[in-house]
């Protein structure tokens, strides 16, 4: 019987073989999860973009979802080639300004839906923001110790996107009081920003 060589038997630079080779067994598993969290954001955006009422937040789930299939693309080439992609990571740009509204307005107490018919947009933006930062936590983790150096940088230009689109959905969330922003009271805040001091820059 054919017995299979084990590859950790003989110690191998990453330059003494090829490139679609040159991928640690965590690498594998780590991309495998980040890829497998893009396909079920992507198919989660799907069935929740039948029951979006808001254009606006149909359309930022549309411009995210083409974004997102880019990146999954990209770097599928680079998994399974181990090469720089046809395709390059590119760069998302949110359209939703950037200012916060402070405070909290009282409110009815939350609890779990019953029934599907009960969700709404602030239910569907709440789970979009479950799903990037997810895709942003894992892809963070794998790109950490990715041996393969494209994948690596594909997983590291990804992040930034993934971080934006999420801080979209916050923006659209806080923007329709669904995410409020508590602050501490200005003593408080101050005691906590000045509990530092910078490191002396003084070279021993």
């Amino acid at each position: 019987m054919h017995q299979q060589q084990n590859p950790n038997s003989q110690m191998k630079n990453s330059n003494q073989m090829p490139a679609q080779q040159s991928h640690s067994a965590h690498e594998i598993y780590d991309v495998k999860e980040v890829l497998g969290g893009l396909i079920g954001t992507m198919e989660h955006y799907k069935i929740y973009e039948q029951g979006i009422q808001d254009q606006n937040l149909k359309t930022i789930l549309n411009k995210q979802h083409q974004h997102l299939k880019q990146t999954y693309n990209t770097l599928v080439d680079a998994y399974q080639s181990g090469q720089r992609p046809p395709q390059p990571t590119t760069t998302y740009n949110m359209e939703l300004s950037n200012d916060v509204t402070y405070g909290l307005t009282p409110g009815q107490p939350k609890s779990p839906k019953e029934n599907p018919s009960q969700l709404n947009d602030e239910c569907y933006s709440g789970f979009m923001l479950g799903h990037l930062k997810q895709c942003a936590s894992g892809a963070t983790m794998a790109a950490l110790e990715a041996t393969n150096p494209v994948v690596r940088r594909v997983l590291q230009d990804s992040i930034p996107n993934i971080c934006e689109m999420a801080y979209e959905i916050f923006l659209y969330q806080n923007d329709n009081g669904y995410y409020q922003v508590a602050q501490f009271d200005q003593q408080t805040q101050d005691q906590l920003l000045n509990g530092f001091t910078k490191a002396s820059q003084q070279q021993h």
